[in-house]
C-alpha cells in the first residue's frame, strides 16, 4: 500500500472514533481557513448516523506532482459512500469530501414513462420536455443547500431526477440544474442561476411563458420567495420540505436529532461545537469572522445575507399561488417548527395550499427509494388547477 493511502485510512479511522480535533491538524493551513474539526464532526455524523463503518481498499492517483487524490469505499448501516481526499506526500489534506458510490445505480420509479417525453442537456442542467403539442405548464426546480448536482444525487437516490420524469410524464416541463457549493450570497447560489433557468425556459416553444412556477426543496424552497420576488415571470410556487426557522436553528437541530440516536462524550461535543457556531451567527458576526467558525463552513457574507431574509413574509408578499409539501417523517424540516411557521404567516392568503404527506422523509420517500408517486401527482394536478 503506498504512503497516501495508508494515511487516507488513518484519517478515516480518525474520523469514525471522533477524534476530529486530531483529524484537523493535518489540514493546510489554507484548508483550516474555511473547514473546522467541528464541520467534519457535523458531516460525518450526517452522513454515517452515528453508526461504525468500515473502510475499504483505497485508491490513489496523482492530480499534480506533489498532490494524490485518494477514494476510499467506506460501508455503513446508512448507507455506503466514498471518502474523497487530497494528500500531499507528507500527509496533509488538501481536500475533503464524502461522496455517494459511483457503482450505485438509479433506476426509474414506476410512476416515468420515459416515452412521454424527451431530455436534452442544456450545458448546465437537463431540459424534460412532455412529447406532443404544447404549450405546457414548467417548472424549475431549485436544489437543497450544499453542493447539489442536477438530479440532487445521494448514492443511488436522484430525487430531482424523480420528480422531473414524475411531471414530465405528466404533462409538465421540468428544467433542473448543478448547483455549486455556496461561496458569498444566497443571491450567487440560487437568485441569479435560477432566474437564467427562467429566461431558457421562457424561450422553449413547449412551455408556457405563462405558467412557469418554482419547485423549491429543502433550502431550495426557502429561498424560492426571493427568487419569485425578483422576476414577474414567475406564477407560483411549490415548497417541498421548506424550511421557514433560521438556518442556523435548523444545523442545531439536526445535530441534537443525530446526537440522540447516539448519545455519549462525542455527541456532546459535537452539541457544544455547533451551539458555539450558531452563537456566533446570532451574536457577534462581522464580515471578516472565519468561515471556520460557522455553521457548515459557510462564509460570513452568507449568513449576514441570510440574517436579512424572512421566507414566510417574502413569500406572504407575492400575492401568487402556492403549494407546500411537508413530510410527517422528516426531522431536519418539520411539521412542528418549519410548516407551523408558514402556516402561521400565510393562513390569510388565498390560492395557498398546505398539506402533510403522511410516512414521507425529507426527500419524500416512504417506503422505497423514489420520491412518492402521491407527491407527483398532487403536484401536476395543482399545476394544471393553478395555471
Amino acid at each position: 500500500m503506498r504512503k497516501v493511502e495508508a494515511d487516507a485510512l488513518e484519517v478515516i479511522e480518525l474520523a469514525g472514533a471522533g477524534r476530529f480535533a486530531e483529524l484537523a491538524e493535518r489540514f493546510t493551513p489554507r484548508m483550516r481557513e474555511v473547514v473546522s474539526a467541528e464541520t467534519v464532526r457535523v458531516g460525518w455524523s450526517v452522513q454515517t448516523g452515528g453508526a461504525p463503518c468500515t473502510p475499504g481498499v483505497p485508491a490513489a492517483e496523482a492530480t499534480t506532482e506533489d498532490l494524490f487524490r485518494v477514494r476510499t469505499p467506506v460501508s455503513c448501516p446508512a448507507g455506503d459512500f466514498v471518502v474523497v481526499m487530497s494528500l500531499d506526500p507528507a500527509g496533509r489534506l488538501h481536500g475533503l469530501r464524502l461522496a455517494p458510490l459511483a457503482e450505485q445505480v438509479w433506476q426509474p420509479p414506476r410512476y416515468a414513462k420515459p416515452g412521454r417525453f424527451t431530455e436534452r442537456d442544456t450545458g448546465s442542467g437537463t431540459l424534460t420536455l412532455p412529447r406532443g403539442a404544447g404549450p405546457v405548464p414548467a417548472v424549475i426546480l431549485l436544489p437543497g443547500g450544499g453542493v447539489q448536482d442536477r438530479d440532487g444525487t445521494h448514492g443511488a437516490d436522484k430525487p430531482l431526477k424523480d420528480l422531473a420524469w414524475g411531471l414530465a410524464s405528466r404533462g409538465v416541463a421540468v428544467l433542473r440544474w448543478d448547483k455549486p457549493m455556496p461561496e458569498h450570497t444566497l443571491t450567487e447560489e440560487y437568485v441569479t442561476p435560477a432566474l437564467t433557468a427562467v429566461q431558457e425556459m421562457c424561450q422553449e416553444p413547449t412551455a408556457d411563458p405563462d405558467r412557469i412556477f418554482l419547485l423549491g426543496h429543502s433550502l431550495g424552497g426557502k429561498v424560492a420567495p426571493r427568487v419569485a420576488a425578483a422576476s414577474p415571470m414567475i406564477a407560483g410556487l411549490v415548497l417541498l420540505a421548506a424550511e421557514a426557522m433560521p438556518m442556523q436553528r435548523s444545523a442545531q437541530r439536526v445535530v441534537r436529532h443525530l446526537a440522540a440516536r447516539d448519545p455519549g462524550p462525542a455527541a456532546d461535543a459535537m452539541i457544544a461545537a455547533v451551539d458555539r457556531q450558531v452563537a456566533t451567527v446570532d451574536g457577534d458576526l462581522g464580515p471578516d469572522t472565519p468561515a471556520a467558525d460557522l455553521p457548515f463552513g459557510f462564509p460570513a457574507s452568507y449568513w449576514l445575507d441570510l440574517r436579512g431574509y424572512d421566507p414566510v413574509r417574502t413569500a406572504a408578499e407575492l400575492g401568487r399561488p402556492m403549494l407546500i409539501l411537508q413530510g410527517s417523517r422528516d426531522h431536519q424540516v418539520t411539521v412542528a417548527d418549519d410548516l407551523a411557521l408558514w402556516r402561521a404567516g400565510l393562513r390569510d392568503r388565498k390560492g395557498v395550499t398546505i398539506r402533510v404527506v403522511r410516512g414521507a422523509d425529507h426527500v419524500f420517500h416512504r417506503r422505497g427509494r423514489h420520491v412518492t408517486g402521491a407527491v407527483i401527482r398532487r403536484i401536476a394536478r395543482w399545476l394544471r388547477s393553478a395555471g
